[in-house]
Order: structure tokens, then C-alpha cells, then sequence
């Protein structure tokens, strides 16, 4: 016996937030007919990408409050959601499902398998044995409302539902916040979040490579300050601590046109040594050896200069260099393929309890679309996973 629209829930976007609602959803409500429209080719291409291609599910941080510190935009409003669905729910989730995930040193998370393919079968598979419909290629031309929910225009066809879900991913291009706008909302203007800087500088450049474990970067004249490990490029400056400045600036950085000096602390140790070897072949603080021989020549220190030769003046110098090197960047990347943008859905016009809209009821919202970011780290996936599931529960009653 068909079902009626009114048990008909669509969920428009085939990635993480919208897969992990569908299945919620379906898994708690049999009876309802559950579909999925995807714009694309492929369901989950994003996962498939992500981590390199190993995809980083989620970060073992299990305190809920703890957790939502890592979220430049939706701090706040993940709290109460994180508490129904945290990082050791989404564990257990995969692993119930067969898919064991591991921890590495830095605290990502990913499968034991490091191949993103198993985490997309795993929802792939979750998703038909739950009897959610799955549709690629399916463009959605408009949304309109109806007595009863809503009426979908796609290339193909026309269908009515009760309770839809736009889970259309980061709103990078206009298009992805059209049917948001369309039924009434508003969007916070989309700007990049985590990418990595361009330094003209030759010397950062022939550093390619070169890994620093521990920096301090600060933007001078803002309250832009971050810790953490730092990789040189053939284009400038990436590495976790990049990435998470960026996101901690995404505004503020995007105002400046990407054009800002950068401070760099190499290290918080300075000691300087009375030896008679030569400065340019005794590095401090741990800093690689070629890193550390750029440092001293941009101190004004010769290669055949001594430790015990050193004048006060030349110490002060280095230490200088050592504490507070000034960089220009004069642009930005992408951090690989990870496209994450700041900007979305305005946060107050959604109900953090149930995701459903506050303007329009029976319209709910998932994962990237919504002005919710976090750093590097499993931390975006981890917001969809969990505004994903809280949607599904939602939609299910």
C-alpha cells in the first residue's frame, strides 16, 4: 500500500549530515519513506577525500563541553546537541556496524582500515538495509510549500513530503543557500575557513618540507594567537597550526584581503651557548638544522661565527629572530581538498533540540549548511554526524 506524502521525508544532499539523518530516521521509523536526493554522481564524496582519502570520522575528545571548544561558529549551540550525540557515540555507532576506529598520537580518529571506502560502505549499506532511497544525479529545481509539508521539483520529477531536510553542504557558492533563503532563512555570508598562507619569502619556500613540531603564530594588531606544529611549502606556511588560525580568523583574515603580517615564535627556549662551535651548526630549542641556519644568517650571524665570540648585541638578535620572525602572507590555499567554509544558515533561526527551522515547520538542517565550522581534525564531521542524528530523531516522530 503506497505511503502517503505526509510519511514522506527527503533529505536534499547525499554527504555525511544527510546520510547519517536519513538513516536515523529510517532506522527509527519503518514505516516512513525515507529519500535521499543527491545533486552529484556519487553519495559521501567528500568522506571519500577527506583525510586524504583515509577520512578523519571524528576526534577522541569524549567530554561534550570540552569538545565544542574546537568550534569557532557553533560553540555555544552544539553543547546541548553534543550531549545526546558526542565523539564515543559516534564510535560505538561504527562499530556496531562492524568498522572498527583507531586513535593516532594527535587524537584524529579513523578507521583501522585508513581507507575512507569503508566508512562510505558502511553508510552506504546502513542506509539501503534501513529501506532509505538513494538517488544521485537528482538536481532539485524548486522547493515550494504546500498545505501539508512540501512539493520537490527535480529534472525528473515532482514529489510531495511532509518533512524535508536541507543538508546541501557549505554555502561556497549561492546555490547551496537558495532553498534555505527561499523558505524564509537567512545566511551568515560564506567565507573560507581552513587554508593554508602564501608567503612570497624565498627562503620559506626552499624550506619545503621542513616540519616544526611546536610554533606560536600571532597576527599582529588582532587577537589571533595559536599553538601547534607548523609545515613549510612550495607556497608558504601550512600544517595544524595554520589551519586552525585560519579558522579561528576566518572573518577577520577574509577582511584583510589574505594580506596580513604574520609572528612566528619558533620556540620559547633561547638558551645561548658558551662553546667554541661554530652558532650555524648548533641548533636550540629542537629547531631543525636548516630552519635554524636561516634563522642565524637572518640575525646578521656569519657561518664561521662562534658561540663564544657572540657580542651581546648579536645574542639579542637572535633571540629576537628566535622569538618574533615577521613574515607578509600575501595569500591563501585550500588545505588540500578540504573545502570548509564559514557562513550558512544564521544559527538563532534553527532549533538546536530538534534541528528543525524556527521559521518554517517541517523544514530541518544538517551539517555544513548551518554557520557551524570547527578546526582541523574530525571536528566538522563530528558536527554532522551529530546535527545529522539529532535531525533524524526529530524527523522520525
Amino acid at each position: 500500500m503506497p505511503r502517503s506524502s505526509s510519511e514522506r521525508i527527503v533529505v536534499l544532499g547525499g554527504g555525511a549530515a544527510g546520510m547519517f539523518a536519513a538513516i536515523t530516521c529510517a532506522e527509527l521509523a519503518p514505516h516512513k519513506e525515507v529519500i535521499v536526493l543527491e545533486k552529484g554522481p556519487q553519495l559521501l564524496a567528500k568522506v571519500r577525500i577527506s583525510g586524504g582519502g583515509r577520512c578523519n570520522v571524528t576526534y577522541a575528545c569524549f567530554d561534550p563541553r570540552e569538545f565544542c571548544t574546537r568550534y569557532p561558529r557553533g560553540e555555544r549551540e552544539l553543547i546541548g546537541p553534543m550531549h545526546r550525540f558526542q565523539a564515543k557515540d559516534t564510535v560505538e555507532w561504527f562499530e556496531h556496524r562492524g568498522v572498527k576506529l583507531k586513535t593516532e598520537a594527535d587524537g584524529r580518529m579513523f578507521p583501522v582500515t585508513d581507507q575512507s571506502g569503508t566508512i562510505i560502505d558502511c553508510l552506504v549499506s546502513a542506509a539501503r538495509n534501513a529501506g532509505v532511497k538513494l538517488f544521485t544525479n537528482r538536481g532539485v529545481l524548486g522547493i515550494d510549500r504546500t498545505p501539508n509539508g512540501f512539493r520537490i521539483k527535480t529534472h525528473d520529477d515532482t514529489m510531495d513530503c511532509g518533512k524535508l531536510l536541507l543538508a546541501t553542504g557549505g554555502t561556497r557558492t549561492p546555490a547551496m543557500g537558495d532553498f534555505a533563503r527561499l523558505l524564509g532563512h537567512s545566511l551568515e555570508p560564506p567565507v573560507p575557513s581552513l587554508f593554508t598562507f602564501h608567503i612570497e619569502e624565498a627562503w620559506v619556500r626552499e624550506l619545503a618540507g621542513v616540519s616544526v613540531p611546536g610554533v606560536e603564530l600571532s597576527v599582529p594588531g588582532t587577537n589571533l594567537r595559536e599553538q601547534g606544529p607548523l609545515l613549510f611549502t612550495h607556497w608558504g606556511l601550512s600544517g595544524p597550526v595554520v589551519l586552525r588560525l585560519s579558522a579561528w580568523g576566518a572573518r577577520e583574515l577574509h577582511a584583510k584581503d589574505y594580506k596580513f603580517p604574520l609572528r612566528i615564535a619558533w620556540t620559547s627556549s633561547a638558551e645561548i651557548k658558551r662553546s667554541a662551535s661554530l652558532v650555524v651548526n648548533s641548533p636550540v630549542g629542537g629547531l631543525p638544522k636548516r630552519l635554524w641556519a636561516v634563522l642565524v644568517n637572518l640575525a646578521g650571524i656569519p657561518p664561521n661565527e662562534r658561540w663564544a665570540n657572540l657580542s651581546k648585541a648579536v645574542q639579542v638578535r637572535l633571540e629576537a629572530q628566535l622569538h618574533s620572525t615577521e613574515l607578509q602572507v600575501s595569500g591563501k590555499s585550500l588545505n588540500k581538498d578540504e573545502f570548509v567554509t564559514c557562513g550558512g544558515v544564521r544559527l538563532p533561526e534553527i532549533n538546536f533540540k530538534t534541528m528543525e527551522s524556527r521559521i518554517c515547520s517541517g523544514l530541518y538542517f544538517a551539517g555544513e549548511l548551518l554557520d557551524i565550522d570547527g578546526i582541523t581534525g574530525g571536528f566538522n564531521f563530528q558536527a554532522a554526524w551529530t546535527t545529522g542524528w539529532i535531525a533524524g530523531n526529530a524527523m522520525a516522530l
